[in-house]
């Protein structure tokens, strides 16, 4: 992880370019489905917002109170961060934006979550929404060399991922290229985005998404 990098500076840059997108949203989007799992829109951004206000040892009582089960733990903590109405919720959210709360010291994963949720919310709704590319990439980097909340690096194994749109190119083996979001968001588990890489290794890395 690169000492030199402002990580606060990209993450919050990030939660501001959501809350940009979530201010244009209507009512009923914000009960839309996502790309993360069986969330709405409303639940990816409390997700966020508990995330932006739980520290160390908060996860730790959290997680402990839920009995080590990390799907009681995150609707635990949900149903605190949820507002009554999107408006509510987008505000919690905005007041999110500068903080500088974090379990642990991994700064390239909490960016990551912010980048890859976001996507998450935009990609089913139609909306484009374009993250800084130098945060695209730290966050590209750090999930072909750790396993952190998502199994990248396992998932790239024994692959090349390549981008047409960055200096990057990391790992060994069948090559597999697109644009560094799309690499980015296949390596946190999303086939919509691996659907749209190619190269020799592009399949072997859908069936093991699959």
């Amino acid at each position: 992880m690169s000492e030199t990098v402002d990580w606060w500076t990209l993450i919050h840059a990030e939660r501001a370019r959501l809350v940009k997108l979530l201010e244009t949203l209507e009512s009923d989007q914000w009960s839309a489905d996502t790309l993360c799992s069986a969330w709405s829109v409303d639940e990816v951004v409390a997700h966020l917002s508990a995330a932006a206000n739980t520290g160390r040892w908060a996860w730790i009582r959290s997680i402990a109170a839920a009995g080590f089960n990390a799907d009681r733990h995150n609707s635990r903590l949900l149903a605190r961060f949820r507002g009554r109405s999107p408006e509510e919720a987008l505000g919690i959210f905005r007041t999110c934006i500068t903080a500088t709360i974090v379990p642990t010291k991994d700064y390239p994963a909490f960016l990551g979550e912010v980048i890859v949720h976001s996507q998450d919310i935009a990609r089913p709704l139609g909306l484009t929404l374009t993250p800084d590319p130098s945060a695209v990439l730290e966050v590209a980097r750090f999930y072909a060399a750790k396993d952190f909340a998502v199994n990248s690096r396992t998932l790239v194994k024994g692959l090349t991922l390549v981008a047409d749109d960055a200096d990057f190119r990391v790992g060994s083996g069948p090559a597999v290229r697109g644009r560094l979001l799309d690499l980015v968001m296949a390596m946190a588990g999303r086939p919509d985005f691996a659907s749209l890489l190619e190269g020799e290794g592009a399949e072997k890395l859908r069936t093991r998404m699959s």
